[in-house]
């Protein structure tokens, strides 16, 4: 969970984020590079299918520079956890050829 704060999507991102589903992608690897969970993409591309795809009613939508920062967390994370799982595998390969 994050801070228990929801994410406020604009309907641009959310069509986009459809549309990378329809293009062959799956839905794990377009909620990874766009850095939204899954159930929430799955939710969006079953209402597209549905043809109610439409923004969130009351505040405004996410705006693009907030949607980059976003994607650019979670891409991140990801390198952050390979350079942390390769600095392990080193320090052991090291290890064992003394």
């Amino acid at each position: 969970m994050r801070n228990g704060k929801r994410g406020r999507y604009t309907l641009e991102f959310k069509q986009e984020a459809v549309r990378l589903v329809g293009s062959s992608q799956s839905i794990a690897s377009a909620a990874r590079s766009l850095g939204v969970v899954e159930q929430t993409l799955s939710n969006w591309v079953k209402v597209d299918s549905e043809g109610k795809l439409k923004q969130v009613s009351g505040k405004s939508g996410v705006t693009a520079e907030q949607m980059e920062i976003s994607r650019l967390r979670a891409e991140l994370a990801r390198v952050t956890m390979e350079r942390d799982i390769l600095g392990k595998a080193t320090a052991y390969f090291a290890k064992g050829q003394k």
